[in-house]
């Protein structure tokens, strides 16, 4: 049998590994749209603004990379974290005489609320005329950046506010893309205003599902969302992370 460290800290799974994958193309894609914002500002040009003409290429791929990741949230993945496949029917896995019990039901309130008034600030900047669209478009690749490192590295949210034990038991684990293009609400219409709309879907399907089966995203009935049943053992990567940023640190101090 073998030891509990070898089951824990082995290879990354794939699920991991799909987080990596779209951490760095995330960030090229960021990387990309800052190049050109920086270029266009450097060389007197504002055309940036109008985010569909001056570079539709940027555009049209960050639109169908997001469109086509929000689309496969709708189906149930093995690819996927465990965090947003609890609310597909297939994923449970019933305890019996267990109470339902999704304890930071409360908080999402706070952290919407939080969320919302932050991206005031942006929102205001830009009907002041301080920011253009292309400042809103950069601040939603940023999002997207901050999203995938929430998940490997660090979560505030997780941390500060919802207090739950992983991304598996997160709560709001489905409003990611909502989030990550809250900013649009901010940009004139154009073609990038599907992103919302389908974000805002996912969104809305996560919470009539979480209204309509609370027994499914909660550790306490589903099975699923058990240690000994995760498939992306992101907290062992992250103990791994942890242990490896400790040991450069005691040699460098050394």
């Amino acid at each position: 049998m073998k030891d509990q460290n070898d089951f824990l800290y082995g290879n990354i799974t794939k699920v991991v590994l799909m987080h990596y994958i779209r951490l760095f193309y995330r960030s090229v894609l960021f990387i990309t749209m800052l190049t050109a914002y920086v270029y266009d500002r450097l060389h007197g040009i504002n055309a940036f603004s109008d985010l569909t003409e001056t570079y539709p290429v940027i555009t049209r791929v960050f639109m169908v990379v997001f469109l086509a990741e929000m689309f496969f949230r709708h189906f149930p993945s093995k690819l996927d974290s465990p965090g947003c496949q609890k609310q597909f029917a297939v994923n449970y896995q019933k305890i019996d005489n267990q109470k339902i019990h999704i304890e930071d039901n409360h908080s999402t309130f706070k952290v919407f609320i939080i969320w919302i008034l932050f991206n005031m600030v942006f929102g205001a900047l830009k009907l002041s005329g301080i920011l253009d669209d292309g400042i809103m478009l950069l601040i939603c690749s940023a999002y997207s950046l901050c999203d995938i490192i929430c998940i490997l590295f660090f979560c505030p949210i997780q941390s500060w506010f919802l207090k739950n034990k992983c991304c598996c038991t997160c709560r709001i684990y489905n409003w990611d893309y909502a989030m990550m293009f809250t900013p649009l609400f901010f940009v004139k219409p154009c073609c990038l205003h599907i992103l919302l709309a389908m974000s805002l879907t996912l969104l809305i399907r996560w919470e009539l599902t979480c209204h309509r089966h609370p027994e499914r995203f909660s550790k306490n009935s589903n099975a699923y969302l058990n240690c000994e049943n995760c498939s992306e053992k992101l907290c062992a990567h992250k103990k791994q992370l942890r242990k490896l940023w400790n040991n450069i640190d005691n040699s460098a101090n050394a």
